[in-house]
C-alpha cells in the first residue's frame, strides 16, 4: 500500500508541476484554457473555476495529464474569442508554452535540490576498504583506510556523491586523479582507469568492477530490524536476537553472516538465536534469492543493530548556505538531465543495454523502497523523476513536447507551418515509437520482477 500510495502521490504531483507549466505560460500569452486534466479517462472529480471557465478535472487513470487549450484545429471557435486560440499565436508564443511543461519539471528539481542542500543531506563518509587483490583499485596503490578527497579536482564529502562522480567518469572511460587522504594523514594521488571494464560493469556496480568499496563498520551480529515479509520475519527471528551460529558455524561479525546468507540463496540454514538471556532452539530460515545487475543472491530481510556512537564517526552531514545552494541545485540539475541523455544515446548505439530502460512497476518500486527510507529519501527521487520526465518529454518524437519544438522550430527556420500531412504521419511514428518504448519498459519490469 505505502508503494502504490507514494508512486501515485510522486506521478502526481509532477504531473501537475508539467502541466501546470503550460498552463501558466498559456495564460500569460492570452491562449483560453478549456481544461486541466491530471490523469487519464473517466473524472473522478470535475469543477468549473475561473474568469475562463476553465475545467480542472483529476481522471481514473494516474499516469499523466493534459491541458487543453482552444484551438481552432480541434473545433469550432466563436469569432470574438479566435484571438486566444493556440493555434493564432505567433511561433515563438507556441514554442514557449510547448517548451514550458519540461521547464517546468526541471525547475521542480532545482527546488527540491536547493531546499535538501539548504536542510542538509547525511552521507556517508567516503572511506575506502581494502581492495581485493588483482583489482584495478589493488593495482592502483589502494590500500583500504584511505578517505576519499576529490576526483579530478572535484572535492567530494560523501560515498554518494563519489560514486555518482565515477558513474559519469565512467561513460568517458577517461583515467582519473582520485586525491586521497592517508590513515597517517598524509595526502596522496592514485589515478583510475575504466579501460578494462564490460559495459555490463557501466550499467551495475561500477565501483565494485574497480574492486573500490566503502569501509564497513565491524558490527556484531545482532539483528536490528526485520522486514515483514522476509525470510528472517517468517522463521521467527526478532529484531534484538543475537545470532550465534549458523549451521554449526560460529560467526563473529555481521558480514560474516551476511557472506554465509547471500551464498545460500533458497538453501535452509539452521540458526542458532540468542534473545536476551536465553538461547533458543535453531531456527530454519530459507534465504530468498534476489536477482540485481545479473548477480544472484540470498537475503533475509534483516539488518543489523546499529550502535549510534559509533555511526557518528561515519556520517557527514552535507549543507550549504541558501545561496550556494542554488548554484549546487542547478548543477545537479544539469548533470542529472545530461547524464540521462547520454545513457539513452548509449542505449540508441548499443553501448549500453537497454534493458536499463524502465516502466511504471519499477518506478513505483523506487517510489516505496524511497518512502521507507524517510523523506529525503523520498524527496531525491521525486526530484529525480521529475528531471527523467523533463529529459522524456523533450525528446524529438511527435506526440511529445520535443515532438512539437521540433516543428515549431522548423516553422521558425522555414517561415511557414509545418505541412498537416507532414504532422499526420509524424503524429503515427510518434504513436508507434511510444507505444514500443512503453511496452519494451514494461517488459522490462515484468523480468526484474520475476527475477526477484
Amino acid at each position: 500500500m505505502l508503494t502504490v500510495i507514494a508512486f501515485v502521490v510522486a506521478l502526481s504531483l509532477l504531473v501537475v508541476v508539467h502541466e501546470f507549466g503550460h498552463y501558466w505560460v498559456a495564460r500569460r500569452c492570452g491562449v483560453k484554457v478549456l481544461r486541466f486534466s491530471v490523469g487519464f479517462g473517466k473524472p473522478l472529480w470535475s469543477r468549473i473555476m475561473g474568469s475562463d471557465g476553465t475545467e480542472w478535472v483529476v481522471a481514473a487513470i494516474p499516469l499523466g495529464g493534459y491541458v487543453k487549450m482552444l484551438d481552432e484545429r480541434e473545433g469550432d471557435v466563436p469569432a470574438n474569442e479566435r484571438h486566444r486560440a493556440f493555434n493564432r499565436k505567433s511561433v515563438w508564443q507556441r514554442f514557449a508554452i510547448v517548451l514550458a511543461g519540461p521547464a517546468a519539471n526541471f525547475a521542480a528539481a532545482v527546488a527540491l535540490y536547493w531546499a535538501l542542500f539548504v536542510y542538509g543531506i547525511p552521507g556517508l563518509i567516503p572511506v575506502v576498504a581494502p581492495p581485493p587483490a588483482g583489482t584495478v583499485a589493488a593495482q592502483a596503490g589502494f590500500a583500504g583506510g584511505e578517505t576519499i578527497i576529490a576526483v579530478d579536482g572535484a572535492r567530494v564529502k560523501t560515498w554518494q556523491d563519489f560514486r555518482w562522480v565515477m558513474l559519469q567518469k565512467a561513460l568517458d572511460r577517461e583515467a582519473v586523479a582520485i586525491e586521497l587522504q592517508e590513515v597517517q594523514g598524509g595526502a596522496v594521488v592514485r589515478r583510475l582507469g575504466f579501460d578494462s571494464l564490460a559495459a555490463s560493469d557501466i550499467e551495475g556496480d561500477v565501483l565494485g568492477a574497480l574492486g573500490l568499496s566503502r569501509q564497513r563498520l565491524v558490527l556484531p551480529p545482532v539483528i536490528g530490524e526485520v522486514a515483514r515479509d522476509g525470510a528472517a520475519a517468517k522463521a521467527g527471528l526478532r529484531g534484538g536476537d543475537r545470532i550465534i551460529s549458523i549451521n554449526g558455524e560460529r560467526h563473529e561479525t555481521w558480514d560474516a553472516v551476511v557472506q554465509v546468507v547471500r551464498a545460500s540463496a533458497g538453501r535452509s540454514l539452521q540458526f542458532r538465536i540468542q534473545r536476551g538471556d536465553v538461547d533458543l532452539p535453531p531456527l530454519v530460515v530459507t534465504p530468498d534469492l534476489i536477482e540485481e545487475g545479473g548477480v544472484r543472491f540470498g537475503r533475509i530481510g534483516a539488518s543489523p543493530r546499529m550502535d549510534p556512537e559509533l555511526m557518528k564517526g561515519m556520517i557527514a552531514d552535507v549543507s550549504y548556505g541558501p545561496i550556494e545552494s542554488v548554484w549546487k541545485a542547478v548543477v545537479k540539475t544539469w548533470e542529472t538531465a545530461l547524464f540521462s541523455l547520454r545513457m539513452l544515446g548509449k542505449m540508441v548505439t548499443g553501448e549500453v543495454s537497454v534493458k536499463n530502460l524502465s516502466g511504471p512497476i519499477t518506478i513505483a518500486d523506487y517510489a516505496g523502497q524511497s518512502a521507507q527510507n524517510g523523506w529525503i529519501s523520498y524527496l531525491l527521487f521525486l526530484a529525480l523523476i521529475s528531471i527523467s520526465l523533463g529529459v522524456l518529454n523533450l525528446l524529438p518524437i511527435p506526440l511529445l513536447d520535443g515532438g512539437h519544438l521540433m516543428y515549431y522550430s522548423a516553422e521558425i527556420l522555414t517561415g511557414k507551418p509545418v505541412p498537416d500531412k507532414v504532422m499526420e504521419v509524424g503524429q503515427q511514428i510518434g504513436m508507434t515509437l511510444l507505444f514500443a518504448l512503453m511496452a519494451f519498459a514494461l517488459y522490462n519490469d515484468i523480468n526484474r520482477l520475476i527475477g526477484s
